[in-house]
């Protein structure tokens, strides 16, 4: 088989990975992954402009997860949420997602935000925009994710902000829904959220939020990056509030969990690593938790590496991992994020993808990669 040429002149004849399988729901973790969107390679995806997505691709990169056992996020940062994806493009996008669950029982949550807002907005503005999008999740039949809002953070005066807003939202909810708590790292607009840049302080506001409405709130989505943190908080929460990790550098050990508990999982990293991670949650269903650790640890070095400063860019990389396994049929992204990674950073996703096993087709994956590094001029 021929090889890739890699940024700095390293040949690499690549592996492949197993089989595709099917899955079950796993058993004793909840677990979804955020899907990314695909777009329409020959649109005016370009930065600025309205999201034009591929629609049979992007379902059917659903339907992938689904067969894997996995639960879908959909709408969440993964898919451009703040960085190309405008809000009439993720209505359709929740509407369309939800019914393809029906269609085959698979599970489905969605991201609740106030991104059609355009410029500074009070608090009572911030409400009605989540009620807004709160209405149109339900409505489309996905459970509810209350994301954190760019316009609530530059609203919001200190803590009560923050409570007033989602005490309001939890308690119009007909039935539990998720809360989310992205760290500045993923959007640096952030930053202080919950009113506190200090995360256990902010941590306390966030435990009054869930214990004052725990009945209509399942879990909580931590993505920090600090496991400390999530393991400090998901030890205060009420019974019956799961913990949902968002952490994707320390996934393994926060799934594995500990004597006080576990993490479930909502994760960016399992759109690009869902073979190997429904191989590992059917091994801990099984209980053999060696196997599990084995399988999700070979995966860290990737998502060590997607996630990598800026970590808001990891989507770039879950695209081209997407492109190179074979789920879409281009590299193209809305909003032109595709240039959000260097071709360096890329040929080391090459590298790690194929150890991990998460390249089905060698071949497919070698013509792409080729085409993609020569443009960048690496002579192939």
């Amino acid at each position: 088989m021929s090889a890739v040429v890699l940024p700095g002149g390293r040949r690499l004849v690549l592996r492949g990975g197993r089989a595709p399988a099917v899955f079950e729901p796993a058993r004793s973790r909840a677990a979804y992954a955020a899907a990314h969107v695909v777009a329409d390679p020959l649109a005016e995806n370009v930065p600025g402009a309205p999201a034009v997505l591929d629609w049979d691709a992007t379902l059917a990169f659903r339907h992938h997860l689904w067969r894997h056992g996995l639960g879908v996020a959909e709408a969440m940062d993964t898919a451009q949420r703040g960085m190309g994806l405008d809000y009439p493009v993720v209505r359709e996008l929740v509407r369309r997602s939800a019914s393809e669950a029906r269609s085959v029982g698979g599970r489905i949550v969605a991201g609740v935000a106030t991104d059609q807002l355009s410029g500074p907005a009070t608090l009572a503005q911030v409400l009605e925009a989540y009620r807004e999008q709160l209405a149109d999740v339900v409505s489309a039949g996905a459970v509810p994710v209350l994301m954190c809002s760019r316009h609530l953070a530059a609203a919001a005066r200190g803590p009560e902000d923050y409570l007033s807003v989602y005490s309001a939202l939890l308690s119009e909810v007909d039935s539990p829904a998720l809360l989310h708590w992205l760290g500045p790292m993923f959007d640096p607009a952030l930053a202080g959220y919950w009113g506190s840049v200090d995360p256990s302080a902010a941590a306390d506001t966030v435990l009054s939020l869930v214990k004052e409405h725990a009945p209509r709130i399942d879990g909580i989505k931590l993505s920090l990056l600090d496991d400390s943190v999530e393991v400090a908080l998901r030890r205060r929460l009420p019974a019956g509030v799961r913990m949902y990790t968002g952490d994707d550098y320390n996934y393994p050990a926060l799934i594995e969990g500990d004597a006080t508990g576990h993490s479930d999982a909502l994760l960016g990293v399992f759109a690009a690593i869902a073979p190997v991670a429904a191989r590992a949650l059917a091994a801990l269903d099984a209980g053999s938790v060696a196997s599990f650790r084995a399988l999700l640890d070979s995966t860290v070095p990737l998502a060590r590496h997607l996630f990598a400063p800026p970590t808001r860019f990891y989507k770039t990389g879950i695209v081209f991992l997407s492109w190179l396994a074979g789920h879409q049929d281009h590299f193209t992204m809305v909003g032109g994020l595709q240039s959000g990674r260097s071709a360096v950073h890329c040929g080391e996703l090459v590298v790690l993808a194929d150890e991990a096993g998460l390249l089905p087709d060698a071949a497919l994956a070698t013509a792409r990669a080729r085409a993609f590094f020569a443009t960048c001029g690496v002579e192939q």
